[in-house]
């Protein structure tokens, strides 16, 4: 029995696959970028068909880079960003407009009045989730509105719709499965977490045809088949996941109290509640982490908007390094009490803030501050944010003493240890931090039979490097009174502790 497996990790701005082998190391990859539409201020799209066409191309690359063929292949995982929608022809898979990714805010009004009229308690009681034009739920409801004929062809059941994975799955099985699972439905704003169920009530609320929604399984399950003309071998489709419950599950949080954040553009904080739905004062989200053997597991997500994001900022706005990796050695060149405070609220601030008319501010410059504290600033600022996270996690009666990182910010050492010397807890980082594609392929390895427990997945984790906290309680009290004093000096006037985001304007981080 083959024991390969193909892992396609379908992002905003690129498509990717990898090629695992049975100890999940990588030995094959590819990867293609595709075009990001603005048509309107706010508004972000993408091409689904450009989208289909990178992430094929990626997958023979991948299998050409790992020197096999695709019937060495035991099978395909996916994992996806999430919430991007898309509306496509049953009969053609045609999409009929390009999708309207996470990140699209045009629905915003709509949510606003939404929450004006009472509904959020609600929506959040049942999926976890604020109104938010973040979610697919409004953005289909868009689509059925504006695309002409698209409302009555829909209710005439001659219409799909899916999140990126749904789609996906499509159209590698040739039409034959119309398929998501729960962690990509956690994320719709029409599925109830509690009866893992599509929920009438708010499909009615949004005006949503349940002719078009997909079926809901298991995150490890039977996906259907990949039709041989694609790769050149017919292959099982076995896992899905969506891209952050995904890390989290490369990064084998399987215990409840067990977190991963993910250092990428933005930063998303992922804590296993297990079979506990907590609803969060501080405006955290609740969804599915996995769903096995049709038992859910739960997670409170926390995000921040701006992580690698804030160093592309210092290396190409800026122009103060050249490489984000420059700045690992111009952080250790900084004595450790810098008090410099970078808060990147360039698109307003995120949990437990949600400010979204903050923005980005520098303070305690000096005539001695130069480039090295304003670069290890911005890295400190990942911190600082993290702990503003953290902080709202234990709040909600959860404990937190180890947090796994992955992500290419998890690469600098430096920041890796003042995230533990912050957080005051044990930071973890596995040796491979590609957990997003890891948790695709491991999930349909279960599903395959090639590994028989989650037991067994989490005795292949592997540790790198980890960091206990080396600065004492009093260095770790004055600096974070001192961010915390920065961020009250950003905030906009009429913000609120843990208000609602404003939906016209509140931004969203990188998925």
């Amino acid at each position: 029995m083959s024991t390969f497996i193909l892992a396609i990790d379908q992002g905003t701005t690129s498509s990717r696959a990898l090629v695992f082998d049975a100890q999940f190391q990588v030995v094959g990859a590819g990867q293609h970028e595709f075009t990001q539409h603005f048509p309107h201020n706010g508004w972000v799209e993408h091409d689904a068909e450009e989208i289909w066409e990178t992430t094929l191309r990626s997958c023979r690359e991948a299998i050409d880079d790992a020197g096999i063929t695709a019937d060495q292949l035991a099978g395909i995982g996916i994992t996806n960003q999430r919430e991007t929608t898309v509306l496509w022809d049953r009969a053609t898979g045609k999409p009929l407009a390009n999708a309207i990714v996470w990140q699209d805010r045009r629905t915003a009004d709509f949510c606003d009045q939404l929450r004006a009229a009472g509904h959020e308690d609600r929506v959040q009681e049942a999926t976890g989730l604020l109104i938010d034009s973040y979610f697919s739920a409004s953005k289909l409801r868009w689509l059925l509105d504006n695309v002409p004929n698209a409302r009555s062809r829909a209710e005439a059941g001659e219409l799909a719709f899916g999140t990126i994975d749904t789609f996906l799955l499509w159209r590698l099985t040739a039409g034959a499965s119309h398929c998501t699972d729960a962690t990509n439905a956690s994320r719709t704003q029409l599925f109830n977490i509690h009866t893992q169920q599509w929920d009438p009530e708010l499909l009615t609320l949004f005006d949503i045809p349940a002719s078009l929604l997909p079926e809901v399984k298991d995150s490890a399950a039977d996906f259907g088949e990949a039709a041989a003309e694609h790769l050149g071998a017919a292959l099982p489709i076995a896992g899905i996941l969506g891209d952050q419950q995904a890390a989290a599950f490369g990064q084998c949080c399987f215990e409840q109290g067990m977190a991963k954040s993910t250092y990428g553009t933005g930063c998303f904080l992922l804590m296993n509640t297990g079979s506990e739905v907590i609803r969060s004062e501080h405006r955290l989200l609740s969804t599915v982490a996995y769903r096995l053997n049709g038992q859910p597991t739960y997670a409170l997500e926390g995000s921040i908007f701006m992580a690698g994001a804030t160093m592309q900022w210092i290396r190409d706005g800026l122009k103060l390094i050249d490489d984000a990796a420059e700045s690992e050695a111009l952080a250790e060149e900084t004595g450790a009490d810098l008090s410099v405070y970078l808060v990147p609220a360039f698109t307003g601030l995120g949990a437990p803030h949600w400010d979204a008319d903050a923005r980005g501010a520098l303070y305690g410059l000096t005539r001695d501050s130069g480039i090295k504290e304003v670069v290890t600033a911005a890295l400190m600022s990942v911190c600082y944010q993290t702990r503003d996270l953290v902080d709202a996690i234990r709040s909600e009666g959860a404990a937190l003493a180890t947090l796994r990182v992955d992500g290419g910010m998890a690469n600098n050492n430096w920041l890796m240890q003042k995230l533990a010397d912050v957080l005051d807890c044990t930071v973890e980082r596995p040796t491979l931090t590609e957990a997003t594609a890891l948790g695709a392929a491991a999930v349909a390895a279960l599903q395959l039979g090639l590994v028989e427990s989650l037991a067994e997945l989490e005795q292949g984790w592997l540790r790198d490097k980890h960091w206990a906290a080396e600065q004492d309680s009093a260095w770790r009290e004055r600096h974070i009174e001192g961010w915390q004093d920065a961020v009250r000096r950003t905030l906009s006037p009429n913000s609120a502790p843990n208000s609602a985001p404003n939906s016209s304007q509140s931004p969203q981080p990188q998925d």
